[in-house]
């Protein structure tokens, strides 16, 4: 499809977007354009353009604002030493995106048209790409229903949409292992919900109980699932993994309360790579505080698109406090292999890379 160009009329200077590269932060800045495609159950999709970024006008009955008719997908551009931009594993979110969009009632949407979206954007705005040590442009395509009416069905028209936003350490500074607050009186999602689909309701749902591991001094929270002995789900938008003593990798099961990550997946093999024996099951938090009290689980880490790897040091329950007494040595080594692959520093032996601009 033929994206049609319009220019922004006030870029931002190279100065400015220098400014920002030397502190990215995460999601406060964006690109000067954003790429667009619309769909009506009449025409498909249409219209595809590249318009300067900047508020979107909705009429106030649209579907979105009522009825919680969205989706989205996070990935990363990283710029290569021979300035060229990649980004990782486009086709595997093109296929989550289509699985939440069936999930939430929205139209699917072409993967080669995503993954070209995606092409333009980063192209039209190739110098906001930042150059840091594990620094990216981060992608945020999203879709959401635009229908102006009152009533509770699926959205006749639909907006596709990429923005872009150069970031840095998802929880800011150097990269140290984060405190978890376990949360006892949320559940992030139930069997038959909406748990495995990437949507805004699922995130606007965790915010009460992110809030509460704030207070506590936590970075992220811990959901569980009270119907199976409180077995450990994910964080509010991160996966987690446990490392054993004995070379095992545990990580609980998709059981569609869980989303599957592309970095999940991505861990899942470098593992395999590692010789690391992999287990997707159930994991009971009992299981963790008696393992990381005895020794045998030695690493505990969550992972995403924004967080890549990350350590978790601590893991608050109420008064209990769960602590990972490992070095981390393979939860960095995973961190390092994966980063690698991305930013064109190791070996893309699993064909991961796909060359953006």
């Amino acid at each position: 499809m033929k994206f049609e160009v319009t220019e922004h009329p006030n870029p931002t200077s190279g100065e400015r977007i220098a400014e920002i590269l030397q502190n990215p932060g995460f999601g406060t800045n964006f690109t000067d354009h954003t790429t667009v495609v619309d769909w009506s159950a009449d025409a498909g999709w249409q219209d595809a353009r590249i318009e300067p970024y900047g508020p979107i006008t909705l009429d106030p009955a649209a579907s979105v604002l009522h009825y919680a008719s969205e989706i989205f997908e996070g990935m990363k551009a990283y710029l290569h030493a021979d300035g060229s931009v990649y980004t990782f594993r486009p086709f595997a979110n093109a296929a989550r995106m289509n699985a939440s969009a069936r999930r939430m009632a929205l139209p699917e949407i072409d993967e080669e048209l995503f993954v070209q979206s995606l092409e333009v954007l980063v192209a039209k705005d190739k110098a906001w790409v930042p150059a840091g040590d594990g620094e990216a442009l981060y992608l945020r395509p999203f879709m959401f229903g635009t229908e102006a009416f009152l009533g509770v069905r699926p959205s006749q028209t639909v907006t596709y949409r990429v923005i872009a936003s150069p970031a840095g350490n998802f929880f800011g500074g150097e990269l140290k292992p984060v405190k978890i607050w376990v949360s006892r009186d949320y559940v992030r999602a139930a069997p038959g919900g909406t748990g495995a689909a990437k949507t805004g309701g699922n995130y606007a749902g965790s915010l009460a109980a992110q809030a509460q591991a704030a207070e506590k001094g936590c970075q992220q929270v811990l959901f569980l699932d009270p119907l199976h002995e409180n077995a450990i789900e994910e964080l509010g938008g991160m996966n987690v993994f446990l490392v054993t003593n004995d070379g095992r990798l545990l990580t609980p099961e998709l059981t569609g309360t869980i989303l599957e990550g592309v970095t999940r997946s991505s861990i899942i093999q470098l593992a395999k790579d590692r010789g690391l024996t992999v287990e997707e099951r159930r994991i009971g938090l009992e299981e963790w505080a008696k393992g990381a009290a005895d020794g045998t689980i030695t690493e505990a880490f969550a992972c995403g698109t924004a967080a890549v790897i990350t350590p978790i040091g601590e893991l608050l329950d109420g008064e209990q406090t769960i602590t990972m007494a490992g070095d981390f040595s393979t939860t960095m080594a995973l961190r390092e292999e994966l980063l690698g692959i991305q930013t064109g520093k190791v070996e893309d032996r699993h064909g991961w890379l796909h060359k953006l601009a």
